[in-house]
């Protein structure tokens, strides 16, 4: 692949030298075994990259990407909030099996702990023999409770531990490992994303995972003013400014400076492409672009505005396509056919049998309790694509949500909380936008989908649809 053709945009993203002093241990070489780099972005709707229908936001290097790689046009995040979604990505599990259901905080710093019993993608490379590495958010453990990235499964951790202390993009400090680095007023996405870059050149002659989490385009909505918002200075009409709740900072003009915040994500990705290639690991990488959940609202942020052609109904937090739907792109020069284009149902929790399907690791990981399906038939073009019978998501705020997809049918259940649900059917082939609720034209499917639903929460002691702290 021509690096010519990738889109580089100068400013902030010029990094001084002062990275991870971590040391890895030893891993295999990767003749044999491919790099995988997961990039799970926070809060990026299915409609915000060009690919996907943008029409007011530039990301040059995901829609190359999109070209020479795979999209899937049904990919669904694990559900609609950040933490459940990444744990049930982490682990295989859906929202109704996972330990973590909900972004419940613990005081003073992060969030309830992943099970330690349930092994990790992390766990799943690091005992193969890969470096591991998570950049960016996690949001599954706080300090000192053993669920933090590091002993999870990955070597090398840089970036929040916290959710919530991610809402701010120049934070006191990152963690590096377990210990703090102060950031004395750096970007922490630039940042961040200079550790990634260092863990794959560092990695170069070895088989690894980089699990990269930026916390972008999620609020707060601020960034560099370098020649990224320069594209989109005077663009748009801002009605209004956005002043700081003492949650989010205060954003000025909120419309610029998301659209600024998609094209500097779009940037990152194009120079993660071009250091593989400087590395001449690119045909030994597998690269996948995907989203934690669906847009938001905070901050003063506009996702109404930016979907211009309303595309899916329902924001972050929503069981409504908009809130679970994400884009997803796969890349992998010579394994992946350039331009294909994926309409299978498939969810973050298909990541690890996907992976362990990779690897060709034993019946041990295998045997593992894992509600996902491999995709590696659709990835490479090669064999048989087992499909899902069904996906199914829960969300434990606002009064509690459930919803299952079987097929063209998806059944939305909402406030559980009340002891009187209600419940929405929608045929998602002939509505898409989920407008006409035809429960009561079809009983019969209500409840053969409300079975489903009652088999596949498992009763937790931490979460039952109650509301829990927003993040």
């Amino acid at each position: 692949m021509n690096s010519k053709c990738f889109l580089y945009l100068s400013g902030s993203l010029l990094f001084p030298s002062s990275l991870c002093k971590a040391q890895v241990k030893d891993a295999v070489a990767t003749t044999d075994r491919p790099n995988v780099i997961y990039l799970l972005c926070d809060d990026m709707g299915y409609s915000d990259i060009e690919a996907y229908g943008q029409q007011m936001i530039s990301t040059p290097n995901l829609t190359r990407l999109v070209q020479q790689g795979m999209s899937f046009t049904q990919f669904y995040a694990s559900t609609a909030v950040s933490a459940p979604s990444r744990a049930s990505l982490m682990t295989g599990q859906h929202t109704g099996h996972t330990k973590i259901r909900g972004n419940r905080e613990i005081q003073p710093e992060g969030q309830e702990p992943l099970d330690p019993e349930v092994k990790t993608l992390g766990n799943l490379f690091q005992e193969n023999g890969y470096v591991t590495g998570c950049f960016g958010k996690w949001g599954m453990g706080y300090p000192g409770s053993g669920g933090e990235a590091n002993d999870m499964g990955f070597d090398v951790f840089y970036g929040y531990n916290c959710q919530r202390q991610a809402h701010k993009y120049y934070p006191d400090y990152l963690w590096n490992n377990k210990t703090k680095e102060y950031q004395n007023g750096r970007y922490s996405q630039d940042a961040i994303h200079e550790h990634a870059l260092k863990f794959i050149r560092d990695n170069k002659d070895k088989a690894f995972f980089g699990y990269f989490t930026y916390t972008i385009p999620h609020a707060e909505l601020t960034q560099p003013q370098d020649s990224i918002v320069e594209m989109y200075r005077n663009k748009f009409y801002e009605p209004k400014p956005f002043y700081s709740d003492g949650d989010y900072g205060t954003a000025l003009n909120p419309r610029t400076q998301f659209a600024a915040m998609i094209t500097r994500l779009d940037t990152y990705v194009g120079q993660i492409i071009k250091e593989l290639e400087r590395q001449g690991i690119a045909d030994r990488t597998l690269f996948i672009f995907t989203s934690d959940n669906g847009p938001h609202q905070e901050g003063g942020a506009d996702p109404y505005f930016f979907n211009t052609e309303a595309r899916l109904k329902g924001l972050k937090r929503a069981l409504y396509e908009g809130g679970m739907r994400v884009p997803y792109i796969a890349y992998w020069p010579g394994k992946i056919q350039p331009g294909s284009i994926s309409h299978i149902q498939a969810a973050g929790w298909d990541m690890m049998p996907t992976f362990v399907d990779l690897l060709g690791v034993d019946s041990n990981w295998r045997a593992e309790k894992m509600d996902g399906i491999s995709i590696l038939p659709t990835l490479l073009s090669r064999g048989e694509q087992p499909l899902h019978e069904f996906l199914y998501w829960e969300f434990h705020e606002e009064g509690g949500r459930q919803a299952v997809r079987a097929g063209d049918w998806k059944l939305i259940r909402q406030q559980i909380s009340s002891g009187n649900p209600t419940h929405e059917l929608y045929n998602i082939a002939e509505d898409p936008h989920e407008d006409n609720n035809i429960a009561a034209q079809y009983p019969e499917k209500v409840e053969e989908l409300k079975a489903i639903m009652d088999r596949e929460h498992e009763p937790s002691s931490l979460f039952n649809f109650g509301i829990d702290a927003d993040i």
